[in-house]
């Protein structure tokens, strides 16, 4: 299961498709102080990731991989 949901924190992880956007939208909207685990991804839909980027979710582990951590990272930073 490419999402587990904890009491505090959502944890992705392997490959997140579209199909993931929608449940985490909703759980991420019912727990507002949530944080988000990427440790274990390895790729995230542009669906997910908009998700992530509209809720404003903090991550509290970025992707061990460091191609996905670098783009993700540069994709959630607050715009300067």
């Amino acid at each position: 299961m490419p999402v587990r949901y904890k009491k505090k924190v959502a944890v992705l992880e392997g490959v997140c498709a579209v199909e993931e956007a929608e449940s985490l939208l909703g759980w991420l909207q019912e727990h507002p102080k949530a944080k988000v685990n990427l440790k274990g991804c390895e790729h995230l839909h542009a669906a997910v990731l908009q998700v992530l980027m509209a809720t404003g979710a903090p991550v509290s582990v970025w992707p061990e991989d460091l191609d996905l951590r670098g783009w993700v990272e540069s994709a959630l930073a607050p715009a300067r």
